[in-house]
């Protein structure tokens, strides 16, 4: 291609790699035959630079971003305009579809971000918050997650549907690149290079007692209170509704290593180093029994009339919580540190540091199985909500996942760096969450085995981790000492709707529904 004087101010090659488009400085897009060198069509329209092209994913459309305030659409292979955007107040200079090719990001001088639906061209959504010219902007490989760069030196990650802010990843920021996966946003500052994860869940709230290390948590059935204990020998239950300091349990001489809600929530059961397990009134939160005995960690059965837990010498110990008598399961050779009841109360699975994972029958004590896949320790242990999966976790830095009631390995799921402390499933078992010594939580599709996110910001190990009842929120604990709470699922349609119209109190104008609410077409409800 044979270059002329005058500056071209974005360059872009097709999807197919056959045409070449650039913008320039005459206020024109020009394309070129890559095969041939031979210039293409010109298409004029702009009054001002245009400083940023971009082809749709199949190539049939071409955008355009002009310092004339304006968005232009051109009929690709022939170059025909198609349609002008004008909602921009000052030069635009990005622009970017979505990888499905049904959005198209820009961004503006006017300290703007702006999303379109494709092909119709209705504004979405308007990105408020950056305080300088927005220059660029990408999507994420999967479309969820915008990224934008402004004069401000700030990086802004979005929600790419809702165009809800997810926040600020630095500041002095020149340049900045997503990896080829989408994982990894890389920035470039004065400070220097700084690699983030865009796959992390946003923190949602966080929790610090006193203790030093959390050992375990619990959510109650209903989803109100969150338990917690750990090496300050305290238990506390947290108030999720009203904000309200904990209520602090005191009575174990030794640290805290479990803590499990009844299925009925009205009991509380805590394990301590101290060689006790304690069973709390939830209501008054005082004692209402005391059993001896070691428990690493504990697991109620479905009825709720047994409680299970693992010794440091391999034990299995069953608790009658009628007449308070004990039953003790023998095979493994080590620790004992986790132990899960099926669904249907038929199975108690128990992991060891043995290296093995055994499944026992309640009823009689008999062991039915070995599983013996992982090759070192065996901390994690759950069961899906169907009782169709057992999931197990390790120090081999590895997630298995079985086939119930045969014992079939499914699946080995990756990722993890450090080993692995504990699991759990959502409620509707389509996501299982993971904690590990790499500082990290993960998030899983059970179906596919893929990572669904990278939950960061703890700075010690996750040992102990769980799902609030209605799926919506992961409590992660960690040797910081700190409990937080996760958004683990982006409000529904009509949960945005509802949010928007409580804070203007009143119906929305149609110019506004455009560009706030949601754009999933089953959605047809206002303001009342």
């Amino acid at each position: 291609v044979r270059a002329e004087t005058d500056p071209y101010w974005s360059i872009k090659f097709s999807p197919d790699g056959r045409t070449l488009a650039v913008g320039t400085d005459r206020h024109e897009v020009r394309l070129w035959d890559v095969a041939s060198g031979q210039p293409g069509p010109t298409l004029t329209g702009h009054i001002a630079y245009v400083w940023a092209v971009a082809f749709s994913p199949d190539g049939h459309t071409l955008a355009s971003a002009s310092d004339d305030h304006t968005v232009r659409w051109w009929e690709m292979p022939s170059g025909k305009p198609r349609t002008t955007l004008t909602a921009h107040t000052d030069g635009v200079r990005a622009v970017a579809f979505s990888p499905d090719g049904r959005t198209l990001a820009t961004g503006s001088n006017d300290h703007t971000a702006r999303l379109w639906d494709m092909p119709s061209g209705k504004p979405r959504a308007t990105l408020l918050g950056h305080t300088g010219d927005v220059h660029d902007l990408t999507f994420s490989r999967n479309g969820r997650v915008l990224s934008t760069i402004g004069r401000d030196t700030t990086v802004r990650l979005w929600d790419a549907a809702s165009g809800q802010p997810y926040g600020n990843l630095d500041s002095g920021v020149s340049s900045f690149a997503v990896s080829p996966d989408s994982r990894m946003l890389a920035t470039a500052s004065e400070s220097g290079t700084r690699l983030w994860d865009l796959t992390a869940v946003q923190p949602r709230a966080s929790f610090t007692g006193d203790t030093i290390n959390l050992w375990s948590l619990a959510f109650s059935p209903d989803g109100r209170t969150l338990a917690t204990g750990g090496s300050d020998r305290r238990v506390r239950l947290w108030d999720l509704t009203g904000g309200q300091p904990p209520a602090i349990l005191a009575g174990h001489t030794n640290e805290v290593t479990s803590v499990r809600f009844s299925p009925d929530g009205r009991t509380l059961a805590s394990s301590s180093a101290d060689g006790t397990i304690r069973l709390w009134d939830v209501s008054s939160k005082r004692t209402r029994a005391q059993l001896r005995g070691v428990a690493i960690q504990m697991a109620f059965s479905p009825d709720g009339r047994t409680l299970a837990g693992g010794d440091w010498d391999g034990k299995v110990r069953l608790w009658d919580l009628d007449t308070e008598k004990v039953r003790t399961l023998t095979g493994h050779t080590a620790p004992a540190w986790q132990l899960a009841f099926s669904p249907d109360g038929r199975t108690l699975a128990t992991a060891s540091d043995d290296d093995t994972i055994r499944l026992w029958d309640p009823s009689s004590g008999k062991s039915r199985a070995t599983l013996t896949a992982h090759t070192n320790d065996v901390n994690g242990l759950a069961f899906s909500p169907d009782g169709r999966t057992l999931a197990t976790g390790g120090w081999d830095l590895r997630v298995r996942l079985w086939d119930m009631p045969d014992g079939k390995l499914r699946a080995t799921l990756t990722g993890h760096s450090q080993g692995i402390w504990g699991l759990a499933f959502s409620p509707d078992g389509r996501t299982l969450a993971s904690g590990s010594a790499d500082y990290t939580a993960r998030l899983w599709d059970v179906a596919t085995g893929r990572a669904r996110a990278v939950i960061t910001g703890n700075t010690q190990s996750v040992v102990t981790l769980a799902f609030s009842p209605d799926g919506r929120t992961l409590a992660t604990g960690s040797w910081d000492g700190k409990v937080r709470l996760w958004n683990v699922a982006l409000p529904s349609p009509s949960a945005a709707i509802e949010k928007i119209c409580r804070s203007v109190n009143r119906d929305l104008t149609p110019q506004e529904r455009a560009l706030y609410l949601p754009t999933d077409r089953s959605v047809t409800a206002v303001c009342p």
